[in-house]
């Protein structure tokens, strides 16, 4: 009968210790707070300019994040226009310290490269994210501040874009200078310096090979080997068919590549055409621009592909720059236009002359 009490009690203690275990690893070490903004306040606003690109616009300072033990933090200042709730957010700089002074060079070449307009107000939510992060550099745990507003202005700029080229048998023919010569070629560009390139190419053979490479060179280039839409490094030409006026798409981030040859039109209630159907442009093969002269009246007009809305561009910012689903484009007084529209560089442009 003593055997058997002590056996129980064995038992008894050791179901003990493990509920303590099981409890211990269930126990929360101190309590998650956020940083805080600090500096600037909300509502604060910035007219940048190229003079003073070298300048501090402002310091931000924030509180610390307490993820409830002692760790090393990394902050990073994000930001993205209103109304985006930080679906894709940019970033401004990192740091392991409680504040980070950025420079009017920095801040105005992200919100371009983000897609802001330069020489009109950009409203913009800044947060700062406070990341734990593994020998690995993998994120364990994270935190972001509420949110503070700015207003803030930009300046143009001539912003070298990440880009790959475009190198064929189709260049000399399309007045790309020479055949098979990176350097020479045509460019696709990142405008958000996040892998995925875009961009027009003219190509003027029956008969068409290219691919794509990293830079100026054949260093570092693609080809496509199963022909299937998947780039492979050194792999083969890639082969089209038909002559024409091609948009090409490059992911590097998936290694993957489309293109689709495109004519375009005007469209609009300004337009002889009006809604219904649109007014040709003509390709200019020389200076590779399209290009119309028609009697407008007064309304608006937008620019759309291949008879069709899946592509077709207006103008957001008023800024004469070309948006893909844009609004529409206004036409104050009726008469004779010339139009022409360039999309062979990194932002898209138009211009409308009146004769």
């Amino acid at each position: 009968m003593k055997k058997i009490n002590l056996i129980i009690l064995i038992l008894v203690g050791l179901f003990a210790i493990i509920s303590c275990e099981k409890d211990e690893t269930k126990v929360v070490i101190g309590v998650f707070n956020p940083p805080a903004i600090t500096a600037p306040t909300g509502g604060s606003s910035y007219v940048l300019t190229e003079e003073t690109e070298t300048d501090t616009m402002t310091t931000f300072t924030w509180s610390a994040a307490d993820f409830g033990f002692q760790s090393s933090v990394l902050y990073s200042v994000q930001f993205d226009f209103v109304g985006n709730d930080f679906a894709s957010p940019g970033d401004m700089g990192s740091t392991n310290d409680l504040e980070l002074a950025v420079t009017v060079g920095n801040v105005n070449q992200k919100i371009i490269l983000a897609g802001g307009y330069t020489g009109v107000v950009n409203s913009l939510e800044t947060r700062i994210m406070a990341v734990i992060q593994a020998i690995d550099k993998t994120n364990i745990d994270t935190l972001f501040s509420s949110s503070i507003t700015m207003d803030v202005t930009p300046f143009e700029k001539i912003i070298i874009y990440p880009s790959v080229y475009v190198a064929g048998n189709y260049q000399a023919a399309s007045g790309y200078t020479s055949d098979w010569s990176p350097d020479l070629g045509p460019q696709l560009y990142s405008l958000k310096d996040n892998e995925k390139y875009e961009g027009y190419v003219y190509m003027a053979n029956g008969s068409n090979e290219f691919k794509f490479t990293d830079g100026p060179n054949w260093d570092l280039n693609w080809g496509d080997d199963g022909a299937d839409g998947t780039l492979d490094e050194n792999g083969a030409n890639i082969l089209e068919a038909n002559a024409g006026y091609y948009k090409m798409n490059v992911d590097l981030n998936t290694f993957t590549y489309t293109y689709m040859g495109t004519d375009w039109g005007l469209i609009g209630d300004a337009t002889p055409g009006g809604w219904d159907s649109d007014t040709n442009m003509t390709f200019d093969d020389v200076n590779h621009v399209w290009t119309i002269t028609v009697d407008l009246v007064v309304g608006t007009i937008k620019f759309r592909a291949n008879d069709d809305w899946a592509l077709n561009y207006g103008d957001d910012g008023g800024d004469l720059k070309l948006d893909k689903d844009g609004a529409d484009i206004a036409v104050a007084e009726a008469g004779n236009y010339t139009i022409t529209m360039d999309l062979e560089q990194p932002l898209y442009r138009y211009t409308i002359v009146k004769n």
